[in-house]
């Protein structure tokens, strides 16, 4: 997996924050393996037979993001740790639905 430079995800976030639409296009290509990575780590821990999968997993995340307004993107550590939180969020939810 090669991973695109930081400058090249940073500059796609500050665009993306400022509400440039087209930069969160070009941005999850760039990430699209780690959020799959991230994704595999969350449901390895999950209970066997889970419904919903990995790929699911992400675009649910995909989703969450496009409706987040009102962070101000520092680079891809930052963009990652918001998108692990979304998925630990998802993934609570649909256990709560699930009881």
């Amino acid at each position: 997996m090669e991973v695109p430079p930081s400058h090249d995800v940073t500059g796609l976030l500050q665009a993306w924050g400022q509400g440039d639409e087209e930069a969160l296009q070009k941005l999850v290509p760039l990430v699209y393996e780690q959020l799959r990575a991230a994704a595999r780590r969350y449901m390895v821990r999950e209970r066997q037979g889970h419904t919903l999968q990995t790929t699911a997993l992400i675009h649910e995340t995909y989703l969450r993001l496009v409706d987040i307004r009102q962070v101000k993107w520092q680079d891809r550590v930052h963009f990652m740790a918001i998108c692990s939180q979304l998925m630990r969020r998802i993934l609570i939810d649909f256990a709560r639905s699930r009881r």
